[in-house]
């Protein structure tokens, strides 16, 4: 029985740990080949060589910065040169610098900029002329919550992922005639190393706000990025799926 995405090559942006490491073995789990990206490439080797053991598709490790666009570039046509194309972008790289806005250094704010929403742009154009020339492709943004309902602390955050999701829509509609969906995930509260530090007090207040009544897992969102890279999925563009326990309704 054939996998659904069996023979695919996929990319992944800040694949080394939490929700990019989920969707990395999701993909793999469903048979694509997987390109771990993170700012070293020593950071994704556990990873890809978990995976690839686990599930015997072919793996490739890059460091790539997302928010530098000559990193970028090398990365891709690293790949490329590797597997001949790519067929789905993930770009799930991102960074908080959480602070009052009347107290955010301009660094904080052009870092998380830089790298959450920029980090989109260059990656997206650095894959499409691939897809473009095979007329098809999938590309999946990994948003947020706050991109959606606005978060006190986070208008640099909120900021960059609102602004993914324009971007979102308005290359869905640049590139829909050449077969190519692009779409994005916005996960609310889910379980990682930045909630493990949170202690259970805050834990429990968070979860009050979820209507099903916990967090999300690194797992939860994987499904739904490995549905949107899928044939199941092909009539889906445009659009921006909340997986956030009902967060924001």
């Amino acid at each position: 029985m054939s996998k659904r995405l069996e023979g695919k090559v996929s990319l992944v942006t800040g694949a080394s740990r939490g929700i990019g490491r989920a969707i990395a073995e999701k993909l793999a789990a469903d048979g694509s080949n997987v390109v771990l990206a993170a700012r070293t490439a020593a950071a994704c080797e556990p990873v890809a060589e978990a995976i690839a053991d686990a599930h015997g598709v072919e793996t490739l490790c890059l460091a790539i910065d997302v928010g530098d666009a000559d990193s970028v570039s090398a990365g891709v046509k690293a790949a490329i040169e590797r597997f001949g194309h790519i067929d789905n972008l993930i770009n799930n790289a991102g960074i908080t610098r959480d602070g009052l806005l009347m107290r955010l250094k301009d660094d904080d704010w052009d870092t998380v900029l830089r790298t959450d929403l920029s980090g989109v742009f260059l990656c997206s154009r650095a894959v499409l002329r691939s897809m473009l020339r095979r007329r098809q492709g999938r590309i999946v943004s990994i948003s947020s919550v706050v991109g959606l309902m606005g978060n006190g602390g986070q208008t640099n955050y909120a900021a960059a992922k609102a602004g993914v999701h324009g971007f979102t829509k308005a290359l869905a509609r640049e590139v829909a005639s050449r077969s190519i969906t692009v779409n994005a995930v916005a996960p609310g509260y889910v379980e990682s190393d930045m909630t493990d530090d949170l202690g259970e007090e805050t834990k429990q207040r968070l979860q009050e706000q979820i209507p099903l009544g916990r967090m999300g897992s690194g797992d939860d969102i994987a499904g739904v990025v490995s549905f949107l890279l899928s044939d199941d999925a092909s009539y889906i563009t445009g659009q921006v799926v909340s997986v956030d326990g009902g967060m924001y309704m």
